[in-house]
């Protein structure tokens, strides 16, 4: 087993962690503060498991975590702490820590998460070991997908900012992880952020990050994504939901490489964007709800990923290969028939839908040999009809007398908004329209949440 880092600069408190360690087989490599676990990193850049005080001198444990995630970016860490809060819990958290205790600990809780972590750890370096054997993550048996594959690959050495763009769940992601690796950047931070999944007041902040003071609550100082991804690559999800001013803001980091932290002096970056969008950004920008400048910078390379129902041969591969992958140690197999059954379905959700059937198979599975007959019956396989609506225009019950096309829309649009508890971005990417526009139709239909 590869030796774990305790960073500790209790010296009776090390000691008594190392021997608990060591009593369980597990070598440890102990030093007092942070500067001397930054130095052994550099040094030894992949023990299994680091464990860090946060309050130390010389460096704190949150500068331990940033040479961690820097140096190590596999290995799991650790984070102990006397003053614990859940602010602090919080923040560790998002900086890249995989668990944190707070002092002081019984032996047995501190053992229990040590575990947890070296099994993450063992798990992490396994995915990655597999990942480098397949050389890829990204499934490409269609032509569509190989032509997308190759080319991400062939624009991955370069700089350029690259938009990818296609419905939800289709693997915008997954193909910018890629597109990382490929790069001369792959040695340096991946940071992903999905712009539509933090408040707007909070964007800001995630973005750019802030100083202490900056304003009422900022109690220390907070770095931006863009400076954590210093070097390597920032990776921004939906970024067609930015507002205007985070739309300007983001035009000046790209023009002039320097990000404004808030409430302190510009810093200067080198940042390779990588941006992902399922809208249209393009039709925004005619109806001028997106900057034309900032798209021409985010489109300098636009890829566009095709729905699962235009690649159908990826269909079998990667279902397959979701089912292996949450089998564990056990050999779940698949047959023939299902996957033929799978392959048939229409796919709305894409890539993420199949996975998500994929993992709920798996656990549901009464024995190891999936079958056709282990479809949940919401997912039996049924007739595909033009633009894949499963409905069958002949069980629709419409008044005799007929019905106004737009009041069949706007039942829908109500339902859409009931089933996702009237939130917007879900029921838009349900009804497969731009958010703006389902915000039009609610305007035009005189839809409100307290109004129907």
């Amino acid at each position: 087993m590869t030796t774990v880092l305790l960073v500790e600069d209790d010296a009776h408190l090390r000691e008594v962690m190392a021997y608990q360690l060591h009593s369980h087989d597990i070598p440890v490599d102990a030093v007092a503060d942070g500067r001397l676990a930054i130095r052994f990193l550099e040094e030894q850049p992949n023990p299994a498991l680091i464990i860090t005080d946060v309050k130390m001198p010389n460096a704190d444990g949150f500068k331990v975590l940033e040479a961690a995630r820097r140096l190590a970016p596999r290995t799991p860490v650790l984070m102990l702490t006397a003053f614990g809060s859940v602010e602090m819990a919080v923040e560790a958290m998002r900086a890249g820590a995989f668990d944190f205790i707070s002092k002081p600990f019984h032996k047995d809780q501190f053992l229990l998460t040590v575990d947890k972590a070296l099994g993450h750890g063992r798990l992490v370096m396994e995915n990655a070991e597999l990942r480098g054997r397949a050389g890829s993550d990204v499934v490409a048996v269609s032509p569509s997908m190989r032509d997308v594959l190759n080319q991400a690959r062939q624009v991955a050495a370069t700089s350029a900012t690259i938009l990818l763009l296609g419905e939800s769940g289709v693997g915008k992601e997954v193909l910018a992880h890629e597109i990382h690796r490929a790069s001369e950047r792959h040695d340096k931070p991946f940071i992903a952020l999905n712009c539509a999944a933090i408040p707007r007041e909070l964007l800001e902040a995630e973005l750019f990050g802030f100083s202490k003071g900056a304003f009422t609550g900022a109690h220390k100082e907070r770095v931006g994504k863009f400076v954590a991804a210093d070097g390597g690559t920032l990776f921004l999800d939906e970024i067609g939901d930015l507002d205007d001013t985070l739309q300007a803001k983001l035009l000046r980091v790209l023009e002039q490489r320097m990000v404004d932290v808030v409430g302190g002096a510009p810093v200067a970056v080198d940042v390779r964007i990588l941006a992902a969008t399922h809208q249209d950004l393009a039709a925004r920008v005619a109806e001028k709800r997106f900057r034309q400048d900032l798209f021409y910078r985010l489109a300098v390379i636009p890829l566009r990923i095709p729905p699962l129902r235009e690649r159908p041969e990826d269909i079998a591969v990667l279902f397959t290969r979701f089912v292996h992958s949450y089998s564990g140690a056990a050999q779940v197999t698949v047959s023939e028939e299902l996957l033929r059954a799978v392959v048939r379905r229409p796919w709305p959700g894409n890539v993420r839908e199949l996975r998500n059937l994929a993992e709920r198979m798996v656990a549901l599975r009464k024995t190891d040999a999936l079958d056709v007959s282990d479809l949940p019956p919401e997912d039996a396989p049924t007739t595909v009809h033009p633009g894949f609506l499963r409905l069958d225009p002949a069980n629709i019950q419409l008044p005799e007398e007929g019905v106004a096309l737009e009041d069949l829309e706007r039942a829908v649009v109500i339902y859409a908004l009931r089933r996702h508890a009237w939130n917007i971005a879900a029921a838009a990417r349900y009804l497969r329209v731009p958010r703006h526009i389902l915000i039009y139709r609610m305007e035009k239909f005189g839809i409100t949440r307290h109004g129907t």
